[in-house]
């Protein structure tokens, strides 16, 4: 059995090794040179709910990529506005450390590699071609998994934003993503943000060495550094435009709020950088991603496949969806979830096993199936949905299925019959 993927974000390379575990060939093809995508300018895990959500994913022994964020975080139970026991993962040595996890696995890595076209019979996928380098290339697989993400390219950007800003999605240099699930004549849904298509990633990262001694070293020391801005520098109107509602609280608008990555992660979509460069502390201040981000960032959130709670894309047999592929659910920790069902179900769907829903007793498996309800509606298209904040964090404290007592949540994975799931190669479901 061979599993394709296509985006090697966290979903992706979730995916990736999930359906390895399960004995699948993976091949694993992502359009640029590096793996992880935004989740090399990224950082935060743990605060709120994705405590509970990683904790359950290493119970059902799906939590490799928890493990490896864990191995090296800079920073432990970080408190910042409307986030609780923050983990602060190095964002400088994220992918090398994620890559050669891939190739420890056995995953098939091409990088470099775009795809472009997709051969279908009926309603499956027999092939998927593009181009490696400056060669075409063709990727056959039984079962195929679009972690392609929402963002990207140029156009979409100018049309939707405020134009290409330079993002570590580098589309001008290795084209625009592109749709798997589109190309299988699938019709894709948009997410809304105050009455506009799509979403505004919700933070650029800064140069350290850009910032004053003082603000570094409190940085550094606590993982974060808040700075009030002054009356005439605050601006609520571009908390309505992020992806990621739970900064949406006026702290945000109010402050300067900086976490220690590695790089500066600068919470806000985007500061004009002669008015950023007025605050104290920030007198040389230098975007790193995205270069013109005191212009606006990048626009997500377009082009979301319609697909079950088993990730399975709705009208294609053997095709699945991960990361913001699969809706509205924002974050890294969210992508790992996704990728790591998806890689499971495409790698039984692909041996004629069955396939699995995560139980909604579980975070995880509530997170899934209460996504796919909302995308079902219009209102629902204009909400995202996180473990972090906003309606979903808040629907995990009405049902009580946020927990941060380790030995609490592994009791539930086990009373929910999933303890060591994932690790259990050939599972028929």
């Amino acid at each position: 059995m061979k599993v394709v993927i296509v985006g090697a974000g966290f979903s992706g390379c979730s995916a990736a090794i999930a359906a390895r575990m399960q004995g699948a060939e993976v091949v694993l093809v992502e359009r640029t040179d590096l793996v992880l995508g935004c989740g090399l300018v990224g950082g935060i895990m743990r605060n709120n709910g994705r405590f509970t959500a990683a904790e359950e994913m290493l119970a059902m022994g799906g939590g490799e990529m928890f493990r490896i964020t864990d191995s090296i975080t800079l920073h432990r139970n970080v408190e910042f506005p409307g986030h609780h026991h923050a983990w602060l993962y190095d964002a400088r040595v994220i992918e090398q450390t994620v890559r050669a996890a891939l190739l420890e696995h056995g995953v098939e890595l091409h990088l470099g590699a775009r795809v472009d076209e997709v051969e279908m019979k009926g309603r499956v996928i027999r092939a998927v071609g593009g181009k490696q380098g400056k060669g075409e290339a063709r990727f056959e697989g039984d079962a195929f998994i679009d972690a392609s993400g929402t963002a990207g390219g140029p156009p979409q950007c100018t049309k939707h934003g405020n134009g290409c800003v330079m993002c570590v999605l580098r589309c001008p240099s290795f084209g625009g993503r592109v749709s798997i699930t589109a190309k299988c004549g699938v019709k894709e849904m948009a997410g809304m943000t105050g009455g506009r298509l799509g979403a505004m990633s919700g933070s650029c990262e800064l140069r350290k060495e850009s910032l004053s001694d003082e603000v570094l070293s409190r940085l550094e020391e606590t993982g974060v550094a808040i700075i009030p801005l002054p009356q005439e520098l605050r601006s609520g109107g571009k908390l309505a435009i992020k992806a990621c509602q739970q900064y949406t609280d006026t702290a945000y608008s109010d402050n300067v709020i900086i976490l220690h990555t590695g790089h500066a992660k600068l919470m806000t979509t985007h500061f004009p950088l002669e008015l950023l460069r007025k605050v104290p502390g920030l007198e040389k201040a230098r975007y790193q991603d995205p270069y013109a981000g005191g212009l606006g960032n990048s626009i997500r959130f377009i082009g979301m496949a319609p697909r079950d709670d088993r990730l399975k894309v709705t009208g294609v047999e053997n095709l699945f969806c991960a990361g913001e592929k699969a809706g509205l659910l924002v974050g890294h920790t969210e992508a790992i979830v996704t990728g790591t069902l998806a890689g499971y179900n495409a790698a039984n769907a692909a041996a004629d096993r069955k396939t699995v829903a995560y139980p909604g007793t579980l975070a995880v498996g509530d997170a899934i199936s209460c996504v796919r309800r909302g995308m079902e509606t219009e209102e629902g298209l204009g909400v995202k949905y996180t473990f972090s904040g906003s309606v979903y964090f808040d629907r995990m404290v009405k049902m009580g299925l946020y927990e941060t007592d380790v030995e609490k949540i592994r009791l539930r994975v086990d009373k929910a019959g999933m303890t060591g799931f994932f690790a259990k190669a050939g599972r028929s479901g």
